[in-house]
C-alpha cells in the first residue's frame, strides 16, 4: 500500500445539505482536524434574510474574512484536515448569485471579487471537494428540522438559484483541475446509514492511498 498523504478535503453543498454533520463524522472517523463554518454567531445573517439587498455585501465580507482565517490555518496545518464549506463557495456561489439577482451592486461585487482573488492566491487548494447534491425539497426539510428562525424565512427561489450555481461551479472546478466527488443525497442518508457513510469515507481513503474514482 502506498504511503498515506496529508490531505485537505472540503465539504461543499447548499444550505441545509448536511455539510457540518458530514465534516464532524469524517473528522471523528479519520482522526483529522475539522474546520467549521462560522454561522451561529454571524451578526449579519438575521438582518440579511430580512433585507438581502441592504446586507449582502456586509454578510459576504464577514464570511470572507472569517473563512480566510480558517484557510490560512489550513495552509499552515502540517496534517490532514477536513473543512465545512471552502472559501471558494463564498465567491463562486453566494456572492455571484446575489450579484446576478441584483442584490449586490456591480461596485460591491467587483470590490469583493478583487479581495477574494488576492486572498486565494496565497492559500492551499483542496486536494478533494466532496459535493453534496440535494433537491430543494430535501434542503427545506433539513432546514425545518434544525429550526434556525432566520433560515425559515428563506425564499425557495433563492435556494433553487444556489443549487444551479453549485452545479455550474462544480463543472468549472473540474475544468480547473480540482478533484470533485459528487454524492447525490437522493435516497441516501450518510448520518444514519453506515453503507452510505462508508462510500464517502472510502473515497477519501482511496485518494489518500493514491487511488481515485470520479463520483457517484
Amino acid at each position: 500500500m502506498a504511503e498515506n498523504r496529508k490531505l485537505y478535503v472540503a465539504i461543499a453543498g447548499n444550505i441545509g445539505v448536511g455539510k457540518t454533520t458530514l465534516t464532524r463524522m469524517l473528522s471523528q472517523k479519520l482522526g483529522w482536524k475539522a474546520y467549521y463554518e462560522k454561522v451561529i454567531d454571524n451578526p449579519y445573517l438575521e438582518d440579511f434574510y430580512k433585507d438581502m439587498k441592504r446586507w449582502s455585501f456586509h454578510l459576504q465580507i464577514y464570511f470572507l474574512s472569517h473563512r480566510f482565517i480558517s484557510q490560512k490555518e489550513i495552509t499552515e496545518w502540517p496534517g490532514s484536515c477536513i473543512q465545512d464549506r471552502s472559501i471558494y463557495e463564498d465567491a463562486e456561489i453566494f456572492a455571484t448569485t446575489l450579484h446576478k439577482q441584483g442584490l449586490m451592486s456591480d461596485r460591491d461585487f467587483d470590490n469583493y471579487k478583487a479581495l477574494f482573488e488576492i486572498m486565494t492566491s496565497y492559500l492551499r487548494k483542496p486536494d478533494l471537494i466532496i459535493y453534496l447534491r440535494a433537491t430543494t425539497d430535501l434542503l427545506f426539510e433539513h432546514i425545518r428540522k434544525r429550526g434556525r428562525s432566520y433560515e425559515l424565512q428563506m425564499d425557495r427561489a433563492y435556494l433553487e438559484r444556489l443549487n444551479q450555481a453549485y452545479e455550474e461551479w462544480i463543472e468549472r472546478a473540474k475544468a480547473a483541475g480540482f478533484k470533485v466527488f459528487t454524492f447525490d443525497m437522493a435516497n441516501r442518508d450518510f448520518e444514519h446509514n453506515p453503507k452510505d457513510f462508508n462510500i464517502l469515507y472510502q473515497t477519501i481513503r482511496d485518494l489518500e492511498n493514491q487511488r481515485w474514482i470520479d463520483g457517484l
